[in-house]
């Protein structure tokens, strides 16, 4: 082997030497990782990042902490992690329909949804459930429907904010329902189901994970749920499929994102974490207590649904004309 070879190869080992340790240090976690929820405490969001927080934090070796940054249908929360340092620190988990919607609700969005987050991995689908206070004379659709149409603008929707996705949902259900009822918005899915428990409203559309325990406790009435199939939990309560609803894959989509540009092989780990973490039985477990099931995949899957879903639910806040003043 003559010199110049014998240098060349010594030069790229060399090179692969240097690379070696920036690479393995992009894939490690130097100091405490947040989780920002962008809702209140209580909430599908919320439950799930206390969920698997604990499990992230053994295997990064860091502390992972949750923090709730309400507002603004989510975006407070996004932006905060849309204009964190790139590199894996400061995550967000949400109910995604929020980013779908919100290129289309808000003109002056002060992130890019579709560049300056980067998908980690879907965590899970939770069914919405249609629920109301008792004292509202319903025990299933068709009487909620009929109970609308004859006492029309007396029925309070609670929804997670303005432009949230359960938001938008019950502004087209109404539209196609042909019936009319107020959107009264709170600071989360859980404080909604508390205004309608307490008497505050009387419809909420919310994500099993949040309304359920109400509803199983016998402190609001399940109408209809979201999704393929009826709930285990309410096996009597029907599906907006069965019922000849629209809206009927409507529900809390949740993943995990962190700030666009973060290194591919951050991100990659992460998503390695999330997968094993949302494999444990024990996770699983909870998930489905919760009337939830868990989402592995990849950040192509996240993304994949944002495009189509920024375009599916954007049809219908213009369609409907919806306005977030």
């Amino acid at each position: 082997m003559s010199f110049r070879l014998i240098k060349a190869a010594a030069t790229a080992l060399a090179l692969c030497g240097a690379l070696a340790p920036a690479l393995a240090s992009a894939q490690n976690f130097e100091r405490p990782v947040r989780i920002v929820v962008p809702f209140a405490p209580g909430g599908t969001s919320d439950i799930l990042a206390r969920l698997i927080s604990p499990k992230l934090s053994e295997a990064i070796g860091q502390p992972v902490v949750v923090e709730n940054k309400p507002g603004a249908a989510g975006n407070i929360g996004a932006d905060t992690v849309a204009k964190a340092r790139p590199d894996g620190h400061t995550l967000l988990l949400m109910d995604i329909g929020s980013l779908a919607v919100a290129p289309s609700l808000f003109p002056d969005l002060s992130y890019n949804v579709e560049t300056d987050l980067a998908p980690v991995g879907m965590v899970m689908f939770g069914p919405y459930v249609l629920a109301v206070n008792p004292s509202v004379p319903a025990k299933n659709l068709a009487e909620l429907v009929a109970y609308a149409k004859a006492n029309p603008g007396k029925l309070a929707v609670a929804n997670s904010g303005v432009g949230a996705l359960n938001h938008i949902t019950a502004v087209a259900l109404a539209r196609d329902l042909g019936i009319d009822w107020k959107n009264v918005p709170y600071k989360g899915g859980s404080a909604a189901s508390r205004a309608v428990v307490s008497g505050e409203s009387n419809v909420i559309i919310n994500g099993a994970t949040a309304t359920l325990p109400f509803v199983t406790s016998n402190q609001l009435v399940g109408i209809a749920v979201t999704g393929d199939e009826r709930l285990a939990s309410l096996p009597n309560v029907e599906t907006f499929k069965e019922a000849k609803l629209p809206l009927s894959d409507a529900g809390t989509w949740q993943a995990l994102l962190t700030t666009g540009k973060t290194p591919p092989e951050v991100v990659a780990r992460l998503n390695a974490e999330l997968q094993k973490i949302l494999a444990l039985p024990e996770i699983k477990e909870k998930i489905a207590e919760q009337g939830g099931s868990v989402r592995p995949g990849t950040p192509d899957d996240v993304k994949a649904w944002l495009t189509a879903n920024i375009k599916n639910w954007g049809g219908i806040v213009r369609a409907a004309d919806i306005k977030t003043n």
